[in-house]
């Protein structure tokens, strides 16, 4: 890990990856399994897979926007380890660890060793809550990674939250088929059967090369358990902020059978300015995906809008106008065309 930080960093300073790495861990651990050092090319500074996971020093200094709840979780947590934004569905958060500490993470400073999870009393009361409140109908399991808890303290959450009769859907989200593939054993596969929910993964991937022939495996073993894949991306500079790029994520995504999700605008979490891509430049981005990718293979584009007000789609506007004066409808060569009013 020293030597490659020492070659992101670009310095021939012996002592500075581990001064850095040092300074970093202290905001948000630091922590590369196999998988994806394997996937790292140490000759590139400017690597994708690298700038995704091992400490800057850029991380360690902070912009005037930045929050250290963007998402504001905080003012909508009635319980440890649970929140409720929307009426419909909640956040369960039963573990604090990942297997990999990505360095643009919006919870940075809230995850990893020194910070413990829900234990068995509060999420307890977390499942209380949810049984309490019929118009819950679907609970997101995230973290942290939820695929880190053992095998069967994961299977005996996802069996309680099945046996709550107006749950209709579980969804996992995680990093684990991409990062550490090898977790996905048998047990850990049993343990996501559901009898009378809907559950869905959602997988968290940020780079074409991310899609390696274990993760694929991965992939594939959670498909032929009959549990449907989406996939979630964050906007990077640096990483993915490129229209070639997406476009080859994603349609490896659809041929491996995941539907390419949400394309998440960066969260001004501290320490992450120099992943930022302009919410202009992400728009035009989508603009080019959009010429030449498929609806299938068409995220939606979404920003968290700080503070805890909800996530809404940020893409370009194809439509403009009114009924009173008729519309006028961008195609996706920017072209406009007028559109009568009903």
């Amino acid at each position: 890990m020293d030597g490659l930080l020492k070659d992101t960093l670009s310095t021939d300073d012996e002592d500075a990856a581990a001064r850095i790495r040092t300074a970093a861990a202290a905001r948000h651990p630091v922590r590369v399994p196999p998988a994806l050092a394997a996937l790292i090319d140490p000759a590139d500074p400017s690597d994708p897979i690298a700038r995704q996971v091992v400490p800057a020093a850029a991380e360690l200094q902070d912009g005037p926007g930045d929050r250290p709840d963007p998402t504001g979780d905080a003012a909508h947590t009635p319980l440890p380890g649970l929140v409720h934004r929307h009426a419909d569905r909640v956040l369960l958060m039963p573990a604090t660890i990942c297997p990999v500490y990505c360095r643009f993470c919006f919870r940075r400073g809230r995850l990893g060793p020194g910070h413990p999870p829900p234990d068995r009393a509060e999420l307890d009361a977390a499942l209380a809550y949810i049984a309490a409140h019929p118009e819950i109908r679907e609970t997101i399991l995230t973290g942290g990674d939820p695929l880190m808890l053992a095998p069967r303290r994961l299977a005996d959450l996802i069996a309680r939250l099945d046996a709550i009769p107006h749950v209709d859907g579980i969804r996992v989200h995680s990093r684990v088929p991409i990062a550490d593939p090898d977790r996905l054993t048998p047990a850990l596969l049993d343990a996501l059967t559901v009898r009378e929910s809907a559950l869905w993964l959602s997988l968290h991937t940020n780079h074409p090369r991310e899609l390696s022939p274990p993760a694929l495996a991965g992939i594939d073993a959670l498909l032929a358990r009959g549990i449907p894949l989406v996939s979630q991306t964050v906007l990077l500079k640096g990483v993915n902020d490129d229209a070639d790029v997406l476009a080859a994520l994603f349609r490896a995504l659809v041929k491996a059978r995941v539907k390419p999700y949400y394309l998440h605008h960066l969260d001004p979490a501290p320490g992450t300015g120099h992943f930022r891509v302009g919410l202009a430049e992400g728009q035009a981005l989508m603009a080019a995906l959009r010429r030449r990718l498929s609806g299938l293979a068409l995220p939606a584009y979404v920003l968290d809008i700080p503070g805890g007000h909800g996530k809404v789609p940020v893409g370009p506007a194809h439509v403009a106008g009114s009924e009173a004066e008729g519309w006028t409808i961008t195609d996706p060569d920017g072209v406009p065309h007028p559109y009568p009013a009903a």
